[in-house]
């Protein structure tokens, strides 16, 4: 900053400046979820660029949703969401970077731990819901996407219960690639018996951990993705 308390301009491409610019004001003036930034003039002055410069900086900023923006309002600071990551993993996969394998890979090592924090951390309300997704797969065999819903949730639901924020980002980033290829799965899973036996292994894992269970839920975690995968690669996505 100059003695005049105005912030040096970022050299090179202003906006991409600008964008830095402002995550440091987040981070320095320790704003939270909800704080608002300071309005457009005022970041306009400070960091010595165009009023264009600071709303394409914004927009960029929103787009990564590090700030919410919205019409006639301040940006304020977002919550954490994993949008921007599922984007990244979904450019992955059809940009052929990364595949389904490398995908449910990352999910096993990730989901095995939070099924064991779930089962030692889960509060009893978490534990309830967990039940309630894994009970809503029961018996509906002819409404797959009912199933699918309640699958996702379900795993999300987990990630929560381990407490570790990171692992609910991941998960959430997963579920915008797992909704191309869990038709696929269910789909190869051609009779009754192996759908009720799909769903019948995420009742065990919630009862698991609802048994405040750890090495149960771990283990179960693992039969579902060593069947996931077979699945998957009878169905040719693996």
């Amino acid at each position: 900053m100059s003695g005049t308390g105005t912030i040096t301009p970022y050299p090179g491409d202003l906006v991409a400046g600008a964008v830095a610019q402002i995550s440091a004001l987040i981070r320095e003036s320790r704003l939270k979820p909800g704080d608002r930034l300071p309005s457009e003039a005022a970041l306009t002055e400070s960091l010595s660029v165009s009023r264009t410069v600071v709303r394409e900086a914004l927009r960029s900023l929103a787009a990564m949703r590090l700030i919410d923006l919205g019409a006639g309002k301040r940006p304020t600071v977002a919550e954490l969401d994993d949008s921007s990551i599922a984007m990244t993993f979904r450019h992955g996969l059809f940009t052929h970077q990364i595949d389904i394998r490398q995908i449910y890979d990352a999910r096993r090592t990730i989901e095995g731990r939070t099924a064991t924090l779930a089962a030692l951390l889960r509060t009893e309300k978490e534990a309830d819901e967990i039940l309630g997704f894994a009970r809503a797969m029961q018996n509906r065999l002819d409404q797959p996407a009912v199933v699918m819903e309640n699958d996702l949730a379900l795993h999300l639901a987990i990630a929560r219960a381990s407490k570790n924020p990171v692992f609910a980002l991941m998960i959430g980033a997963f579920q915008g690639v797992i909704v191309e290829c869990w038709p696929i799965g269910w789909k190869v899973r051609a009779t009754d018996h192996e759908r009720e036996a799909m769903n019948r292994l995420h009742l065990d894992l919630a009862e698991a951990i609802a048994a405040s269970d750890p090495q149960a839920a771990s283990t179960i975690i693992d039969q579902h993705f060593d069947q996931s995968l077979r699945a998957l690669a009878r169905g040719g996505l693996t």
